[in-house]
C-alpha cells in the first residue's frame, strides 16, 4: 500500500489531520508523512487470512500534502486524510486513539 498519495483530493467524509514532523536523519519527508498515515491507520493491522475480504486500500489513511514550517529547519506539516469508515461510528474515544495513540513511538519520527 502506498501511503503517501500527493494526487488524493480529500472527500467531505474524510477526517483530516496535521501533524507537525521532524524526520530522523536520512528520512525524506515524504517517508515520515507516509509512516504516519500508515501508524495511525492500516499500516500496524495484523495479517490474517480475512486479509482477503477486506479491502485495506478503503480503510488507509493518506499522506497528500507535506509543507515545510517556515523557519525551522527540517521539520514540516504532513497532512492525513482518514477515511469516515476507519472509525467505529460515535467513537471519539476510538478516533483518538487511532489517529493520535500510536504514531508518538515511531521511529522514523526524531519528532511529532
Amino acid at each position: 500500500l502506498t501511503y503517501y498519495t500527493p494526487d488524493y483530493e480529500t472527500k467531505d467524509t474524510d477526517i483530516l489531520a496535521a501533524f507537525r514532523v521532524t524526520p530522523q536523519p536520512g528520512v525524506p519527508p515524504e517517508e515520515a508523512g507516509a509512516a504516519v498515515a500508515a501508524e495511525s491507520s492500516t499500516g500496524t493491522w495484523t495479517t490474517v487470512w480475512t486479509d482477503g475480504l477486506t479491502s485495506l486500500d478503503r480503510y488507509k489513511g493518506r499522506c497528500y500534502h507535506i509543507e515545510p514550517v517556515a523557519g525551522e529547519e527540517n521539520q514540516y506539516i504532513a497532512y492525513v486524510a482518514y477515511p469516515l469508515d476507519l472509525f467505529e461510528e460515535g467513537s471519539v474515544t476510538n478516533m483518538f486513539t487511532s489517529i493520535v495513540g500510536n504514531v508518538f513511538g515511531f521511529k522514523a519520527l526524531r519528532a511529532l
